[in-house]
């Protein structure tokens, strides 16, 4: 019963018009010409372009509307690679807790949609100190690695 009212309350909170993200320390921000629909299918497949491989999905769009509630395209796509794991887990098998690295794909008001994410050399940098120079090399790959993905799937 706690939890039903718990939820009743969250849907009955007022919702933006869009989810639009700013800029913000160690986020990269994108916005682009393409649908909320048309940009996730784009990450979807410039991931697979770069090698990489789409992890994790997640987002409450859909279950939203399926409980009468309409709030913009809101999407997490999780990108990671076995290639990396396999290098960062004897540098920092802590720093695993945060693979996959994200995408995140909102639907702005106008119709548009952006895509951020945080920097891998950001999202590693806690664990630096254990990790050693090494990761932070296999952080500016994923970093160029990530560029790319966005690049591509932002692209006209």
């Amino acid at each position: 019963m706690r939890r039903t009212l718990c939820i009743i309350a969250i849907l009955a909170l007022p919702w933006p018009a869009s989810a639009e993200i700013g800029p913000r320390p160690g986020w990269q921000v994108i916005d682009s010409d393409r649908s909320f629909a048309d940009l996730v299918a784009a990450v979807k497949d410039a991931t697979a372009a770069q090698g990489m491989n789409v992890v994790t999905e997640a987002g409450p769009t859909a279950a939203a509307a399926s409980a009468g509630v309409t709030i913009p395209g809101n999407r997490v796509i999780g990108v990671f690679h076995v290639r990396y794991a396999l290098r960062i887990l004897p540098l920092s098998p802590a720093a695993m807790i945060e693979a996959p690295v994200r995408f995140y794909v909102t639907e702005d008001a106008d119709g548009t949609a952006t895509l951020s994410w945080k920097e891998p050399t950001f999202v590693f940098a806690p664990y630096a100190d254990e990790g050693g120079a090494e990761l932070a090399r296999v952080a500016q790959e994923l970093d160029a690695v990530f560029s790319a993905i966005a690049a591509k799937a932002t692209a006209d």
